[in-house]
């Protein structure tokens, strides 16, 4: 639900209502959870994108998506080369062996049909049976999918200003509402990486990210599970520190955390725990010590020279995971960055062995919710 002033009491009274609803229609047969057809839609938007029942129990997620018994397993999975990202998903759960909890994809500001609409069509029919986490940043991308990495920056101080409320806020914000089920969405991920890209202040961030926030609320937007994203690097700390917007305007903490290894010439290699622990304790320490973490990206790079590391890398996750017990969703990133030695994919070869083995875990094997 949307991360705004209301109580925690008052959002489980808004989910409880939910589920008596939901189960009275089951109960008077109604159909009300058959998967959406692709015709049964209005604007593109599906009707009802319920394709479930509502998880019951104590391992139940919260109306907040948080799974109290374990953690959910998600991934970003570059589009395929036919332009489906549905079939990008879909090749990679057949490697992995499961179906993923969480799709992890990305959209700029653009209003563009191929990467400035949230929830197209794709996102719409994986979003059936799993979670959807989409980050929105705040560019215009150079090529489709930010394939080489270059974009224009629309800026903090514009987008806090309501320049453009009317152009890309609102309809985005409307298309969100008219999807119904509950989403995770991150505003310009790793924000702290962008003050250095001309985005603008601390103080201008913390600004559009309330307004959004509060346009969103204005407009009804009720099934958005807002996670405030930085990169967790240390050396960002005070940054990090002045870019949170403040509890009422966030539900989840996001860190993206890698061990780079030789891709950043890194001398030592950091195996998952080292990669993720320092960050995990910073933001619990000065950030907040009881939302739900999410490490919203999250990979090693190999070792060329002892190939099975990546695969213990992967390996030990379901070991690791408990002890970091508000992490609540672990979101790979199978996709090569820029440089030697950065092929992050867990596509085949050891690191594949070792993350397929983690994925089936039964921590990772919680309860999707169908709204």
């Amino acid at each position: 639900m949307t991360g705004g002033r209301g109580s925690s009491g008052s959002r489980a009274g808004t989910y409880t209502a939910l589920v008596l609803a939901v189960v009275g229609a089951l109960l008077i047969g109604l159909g009300v959870w058959a998967a959406t057809r692709p015709d049964d839609t209005t604007d593109g938007l599906p009707r009802d994108a319920a394709s479930g029942d509502v998880p019951e129990g104590p391992c139940a997620p919260t109306a907040l998506l948080e799974p109290p018994c374990g953690a959910w397993w998600g991934a970003y999975v570059p589009y395929a080369p036919n332009g489906s990202l549905t079939d990008a998903v879909l090749t990679f759960e057949r490697k992995i062996g499961r179906k993923l909890d969480l799709v992890y994809n990305y959209h700029d500001m653009s209003d563009s049909d191929l990467d400035g609409q949230l929830l197209t069509p794709d996102e719409q029919e994986l979003g059936r049976d799993r979670l959807l986490m989409l980050a929105w940043e705040s560019t215009v991308w150079t090529e489709p999918h930010h394939a080489n990495w270059t974009e224009r920056q629309l800026g903090w101080r514009n987008i806090a200003s309501g320049a453009y409320d009317e152009e890309i806020i609102d309809p985005q914000a409307r298309r969100l509402k008219a999807y119904g089920k509950r989403v995770f969405l991150s505003f310009d991920q790793e924000t702290d990486f962008r003050i250095k890209e001309g985005a603008g202040t601390p103080a201008e961030f913390v600004a559009a990210w309330r307004h959004i926030h509060d346009r969103f609320e204005e407009l009804g937007v009720d099934n958005v599970v807002w996670v405030w994203t930085v990169s967790g690097y240390l050396g960002h700390a005070g940054q990090m520190k002045e870019l949170y917007p403040g509890d009422d305007y966030v539900d989840w903490i996001g860190m993206d955390q890698y061990n780079y290894y030789l891709c950043h010439r890194s001398p030592t290699w950091l195996d998952f725990d080292r990669s993720q622990r320092p960050s995990y304790d910073w933001l619990r320490a000065h950030i907040s010590d009881d939302k739900p973490v999410m490490l919203a990206e999250f990979a090693t790079a190999p070792d060329p020279r002892r190939p099975q590391r990546q695969r213990d890398w992967y390996a030990e996750i379901p070991e690791v995971a408990p002890s970091l017990p508000r992490v609540k969703a672990l979101v790979h990133w199978n996709r090569p960055v820029p440089g030697e030695g950065c092929d992050l994919t867990v596509n085949d070869g050891p690191g594949l062995e070792g993350y397929r083995l983690a994925g089936q875990d039964d921590y990772f094997k919680q309860p999707v919710p169908p709204r």
